[in-house]
């Protein structure tokens, strides 16, 4: 294949937007009735043949941008961007108008506008949609820290504004773990992490980039265990960011373990008032039960008497498939507000392999919908789900060799400024790089060998049969984690309106996470409940896409 220059790739790929944009207002969408769109049609409509040919190498050629061979080039397109890429807030005032007007037309693309905060300003959510000061549909697609206390130094300007101008993102969400070694609420250091919090921001305003401030519970699964912490933060952060329109708070990370929709109501109830002295407009982000799973709680009973509240889910590409995808997609027709505030390529774990085929159809879903995300996580801890590689020793300035699997695969997708609300030229552009995400990688393709030809083990209970297998196995701070799918089928003659089914295994374990199901582990055993929706397995049937995390001390079977 001939190889084209970066300068030929990025003009191509530009051309072939506006070539895919035409046929979109040829429909009468909103966002293509400006009269700027319109001029568009009568100057490209000549080109249209050209543009074909061009846009065939814009794709060709983006796929080459995952060798090896093409670093080079990848850093000569680096600098290229820069020139095309947002400007921060300081260096934003520079810009002549003409070049800002020419920038923000092309950040439209369909129904949603990747949002900047110099020219979009402060953000409100209306019906389920984030908007900006002027009520237009925006999305934010970003980066989410790990642990600020594990990976401070990675929160410094240079790699925010590297972001922000290279990597194409326009939100940034800060981490703050609130009970785990180094906490906010255990023993880490209360006054450096604020200070880190306050950094971020700054440094996501330079860069012209929105910021969530995360108050990042997990270990400690109900919030209401360190409200009273909460409440004190959160005051002392809106006093210290008021009148700051780029900045979201995240309330409660990842309530779990048994917490519950109320639990998260009364906490959400307390904090929210603190920070709407402060910051009477900001978008606030309310977890939802099971890791932020469980975003029917908020469709059928949301938080009543204030504005501007959406509610949290994450995902998971290899472990959170189609079901939870669903559930997104009916919560937003439902007319629920969702932010995915994390999300990850991998397994629930961090770790695992990567499910890119999975992720892609993630990312058109949200893309679709206008649902903005932000991927875990932007560290080199040595997992999956690190964006830069784990024998990366920078913190900024970072080349493509540099990242890793999941960080290339990010950077490529964010990559594709202007598809926001459009995923057909986004998903076009990348075809083939899909269809290899779809069979996986090698990486991935051999952690899926290891496992696919696992024996099913069997268990029945009563008229059920629980077909349990592993589908992944890996090692982490001194522990084996498995992760288990079920099939749960109905022997019976008569359908189920709920099910209880328990699983003894050969050493004690410890829950890490599950899907589709209630779960409680205790010793060796864990008991695993239906939900409200997945109870009922008719006759013969049987339930799918019920799983879950568990580690041992080593080699781990049922009983």
């Amino acid at each position: 294949m001939r190889r084209i220059s970066m300068r030929q790739l990025y003009e191509g790929f530009k051309k072939t937007v506006v070539a895919a944009g035409i046929c979109i207002c040829c429909l009468g969408l909103t966002a293509c009735g400006k009269k700027e769109a319109q001029q568009a049609v009568e100057q490209e409509t000549v080109q249209m043949q050209e543009n074909e040919t061009v846009g065939k190498q814009a794709a060709d050629g983006a796929d080459d941008l995952k060798n090896a061979e093409a670093d080079k080039e990848t850093e000569n397109r680096g600098t290229e961007h820069d020139a095309d890429t947002q400007s921060s807030t300081d260096a934003a005032s520079e810009v002549n108008e003409k070049d800002a007007a020419a920038e923000q037309k092309s950040m439209e693309n369909g129904d949603y506008i990747l949002a900047r905060p110099s020219q979009n300003g402060a953000l409100s959510v209306k019906g389920t949609q984030l908007v900006d000061e002027k009520g237009q549909a925006v999305q934010l697609r970003g980066i989410s820290t790990h642990g600020i206390a594990w990976f401070p130094d990675f929160v410094n300007q240079d790699a925010v504004m590297q972001l922000s101008k290279d990597w194409g993102a326009n939100l940034f969400r800060i981490a703050m773990y609130t009970d785990e070694n180094g906490g906010y609420c255990t023993d880490g250091d209360k006054e450096k992490l604020k200070a880190l919090v306050t950094d971020g921001v700054e440094y996501a305003k330079q860069a012209d980039m929105y910021v969530i401030v995360d108050w990042h519970i997990l270990h400690d699964s109900n919030p209401l265990t360190h409200k009273a912490e909460a409440l004190q933060f959160f005051k002392e952060m809106t006093e210290k960011l008021k009148g700051e329109k780029h900045v979201l708070y995240e309330i409660c990370n990842e309530p779990n373990s048994g917490c519950s929709w109320e639990d998260i109501k009364t906490y959400a109830n307390e904090v929210i008032p603190v920070i709407r002295e402060n910051a009477p407009e900001a978008v606030i982000l309310v977890g939802t039960p099971t890791w932020s799973q469980e975003i029917e709680k908020p469709q059928n009973d949301p938080i009543t008497g204030y504005d501007n509240i959406m509610y949290t889910l994450h995902f998971y590409a290899a472990t959170h498939k189609e079901d939870l995808r669903s559930k997104m997609v009916s919560a937003v027709e439902a007319g629920t507000p969702v932010f995915v505030s994390e999300y990850g390529l991998c397994d629930a774990s961090g770790n695992g392999g990567n499910d890119l085929g999975q992720a892609q159809s993630w990312i058109d879903t949200m893309d679709q919908h206008g649902i903005s995300y932000a991927v875990w996580s932007f560290c080199n801890k040595e997992e999956t789900s690190a964006l830069i590689a784990s024998s990366c020793r920078k913190t900024s300035g970072f080349t493509r060799e540099d990242l890793s699997e999941s960080g290339k695969w990010i950077y490529d997708m964010l990559h594709a400024k202007g598809d926001i609300g459009d995923s057909k030229t986004f998903a076009q552009r990348r075809q083939n790089q899909t269809q290899e995400s779809k069979t996986g990688t090698a990486e991935t393709a051999n952690a899926t060998d290891q496992h696919e030809n696992a024996a099913t083990q069997t268990v029945k209970s009563g008229d059920l049969t629980v077909d349990a297998q592993v589908t992944g196995s890996w090692e982490s701070e001194g522990k084996t984690f498995y992760q288990y799918q079920l099939t749960i089928t109905n022997n019976g003659t008569e359908a189920t309106s709920s099910w209880e089914v328990s699983l003894t295994f050969s050493d004690t374990i410890t829950l890490s996470d599950g899907w589709n199901g209630e779960y409680q582990a205790d010793g060796k055993k864990l008991e695993i409940r239906s939900k409200d929706y997945n109870g009922e397995i008719k006759a013969g049937e049987a339930a799918k896409d019920v799983g879950f995390i568990i580690s041992a001390s080593g080699q781990l079977t049922v009983q």
